[in-house]
C-alpha cells in the first residue's frame, strides 16, 4: 500500500473563513499549502458563513471530537418578513409577512430558545436521511420532514434591533443550526425570518481574532503558516491533564492501560502527557488511564 505523500505535521491552523467557500475547500487548501499528510476540521460552517474554522493536521485530527463537542459562539443577523427554502438569504422565498417585531417582543421570545431545546435542522443541511445527505435530497425537490434534535443553547442575546432586522449572539453546543433558530424565532414572533449574515466568533479555545485569512493560505507562505500553527494540546484545555509515568507512557503507547500521576473522576475523559508531550486521550480508572486515542508524535 502506497504511503500518503506530504509532511508529518501536527497541530491546528485556525482559519477566518470568508463567504462563498466551503469548509471542505478550506481544509483542502490548508493541506495543500502546508503539504500535510492528513487534515480535517472541527465543525462545518455554511458556505455563506464566516469566522472560525479550526483545521486539524496530522495527529491533531484525533482531538477533533473535543472541539466538536465544545461550546461555540455565533454573531448573526436575521431578516424579518420572509422564510426561505434554505433558511438563509441564498434560498427562494417560501412565505412572507408584513409583520415586524420590536425589541420587547423579541426579548420576550428568547427564553424559549435557551437551555435544552429541540431543534429541527434545515432541509438544506448535512443531516443524513436513509444514508443520504438532506441537502442532496432537498436539491432534487424532495420534501423532507427531519426529526427534531436536542440542542443546548447556553445563551441567546439580542444585540441590536432594527425595523426589518435584528442582530443576535448565541452560544450553543454541538449540532446547532443558527438558520433553524432564525426560522423558528420568526415563526414564534409571527413575522417569519431567515439568516442574513452569520459569523462564528469562537469555537472552544479557538477565536476568530487568531484566524489566518483565507487568501494568505498559499505554498509560498508555508514557513509563515508553520509559525501560525497551534499545538495539538490546545484542543484539550477543557479536559483534565494527567502525567504518565515512564512505564505508563510505554504501555499506553502500545494501546494498554498505563499508570499516571494525578487524579480525576473514575471513568472521566482525560488527556495524558509525559516529558515528550501528549501521549493519549483516555478514561481514568483509579491510577491508570485506558487509552482511547494514542498520539504517535
Amino acid at each position: 500500500m502506497a504511503r500518503k505523500k506530504g509532511r508529518d505535521i501536527n497541530g491546528w491552523l485556525i482559519v477566518d473563513k470568508p463567504t462563498g467557500v466551503t469548509s471542505t475547500a478550506v481544509v483542502a487548501k490548508v493541506r495543500w499549502a502546508l503539504d500535510a499528510k492528513k487534515a480535517g476540521h472541527a465543525g462545518t460552517l455554511d458556505p455563506d458563513a464566516t469566522g472560525v474554522l479550526a483545521v486539524a493536521l496530522g495527529e491533531a485530527t484525533k482531538t477533533v471530537a473535543t472541539i466538536t463537542d465544545a461550546l461555540k459562539c455565533y454573531d448573526f443577523t436575521v431578516n424579518w418578513g420572509a422564510e426561505t427554502t434554505t433558511d438563509d438569504a441564498s434560498g427562494t422565498v417560501l412565505r412572507s409577512s408584513d409583520s415586524r417585531p420590536d425589541a420587547t417582543a423579541i426579548n420576550a421570545a428568547l427564553p424559549k430558545f435557551s437551555g435544552e431545546i429541540m431543534q429541527v435542522p434545515p432541509a438544506f443541511s448535512a443531516v443524513k436521511v436513509d444514508g443520504e445527505r438532506a441537502y442532496d435530497l432537498a436539491r432534487e425537490g424532495e420534501e423532507l420532514e427531519l426529526a427534531a434534535r436536542p440542542l443546548w443553547v447556553d445563551s441567546l442575546l439580542l444585540i441590536e434591533a432594527g425595523t426589518d432586522t435584528a442582530r443576535f449572539e448565541m452560544v450553543c453546543g454541538k449540532g446547532g443550526y443558527v438558520r433553524s433558530i432564525a426560522r423558528d424565532l420568526g415563526r414564534e414572533l409571527g413575522c417569519l425570518g431567515h439568516v442574513a449574515h452569520l459569523r462564528r466568533t469562537w469555537s472552544g479555545p479557538f477565536d476568530a481574532t487568531d484566524g489566518v485569512a483565507f487568501e494568505k493560505i498559499d505554498r509560498a507562505e508555508q514557513e509563515w503558516l508553520d509559525g501560525c500553527l497551534l499545538p495539538l494540546e490546545t484542543a484539550l484545555v477543557d479536559l483534565p491533564q494527567l502525567r504518565a509515568t515512564p512505564e505508563g507512557a510505554r504501555r499506553i503507547r502500545n494501546g494498554n492501560p498505563g499508570e499516571v500521576t494525578g487524579t480525576a473522576e473514575w471513568g472521566e475523559l482525560v488527556w495524558v502527557a509525559d516529558a515528550d508531550g501528549p501521549v493519549c486521550i483516555g478514561r481514568y480508572q483509579g491510577g491508570v488511564v485506558q487509552p482511547e486515542r494514542v498520539f504517535n508524535l
